[in-house]
């Protein structure tokens, strides 16, 4: 009897833990866990929200890990010791067009890594609008300036992509006009009859 319940937990804990440890990996995606060993100060990492959508296999879609985190500092303060932090961990500036895919406001850079790509967006936070009045006949609301100590600090946003599904990496089209020939729609004067003139009747 003590022999069969001594194999039954065996058996149990040596399912169980391999069980936990794979979910627990399965759960959670290692690339945040490098984010988090980042040597970033407690300042830097105020309050941190993840969000990830694709799959990591790239069924479909590829993973993207997408961080957004608070600064109690400056964008320029905030921003200067994240890139130290990445260089320190083997990231590399990336120069590339495209980085950002549009015009952003604050420090926008791009970086590399084995087969990861990552973006790093520090721009200042964007203040709370005053809350719009549910009464149309209400006059419009009156723009508040922020209470000292309100609005401060910085907003940093981090994406992680595959450098396979990262468009960027893969060759651009060229704009030469060389390749691009005569322009299918030709640009049409206003008057289009100007030029022409009346033969003798």
């Amino acid at each position: 009897m003590r022999l069969g319940v001594l194999v039954l937990v065996s058996v149990v804990l040596l399912g169980a833990l391999p069980l936990y440890f794979g979910m627990r990996t399965l759960s959670r995606d290692p690339v945040f866990d490098t984010l988090d060993e980042l040597g970033v100060p407690g300042w830097a990492t105020a309050k941190t929200v993840d969000n990830v959508s694709g799959s990591r296999w790239c069924l479909q879609d590829c993973r993207l890990r997408e961080r957004t985190v608070e600064s109690d500092r400056t964008p320029e303060e905030t921003a200067r010791v994240y890139e130290q932090a990445l260089r320190a961990e083997g990231w590399r500036r990336w120069e590339v067009t495209r980085c950002p895919e549009q015009p952003a406001k604050g420090s926008y850079t791009c970086w590399r890594r084995d087969e990861l790509t990552l973006d790093l967006w520090v721009r200042e936070p964007t203040c709370a609008a005053p809350q719009a009045s549910g009464d149309p006949a209400a006059p419009p609301a009156t723009p508040v300036e922020p209470a000292a100590g309100e609005c401060t600090g910085s907003l940093v946003s981090v994406k992680v992509r595959n450098a396979i599904d990262d468009e960027r990496t893969r060759p651009q089209p060229s704009t030469d006009p060389s390749l691009t020939g005569e322009d299918p729609f030709p640009t049409i004067t206003d008057d289009p009859l100007g030029d022409l003139t009346r033969s003798p009747s």
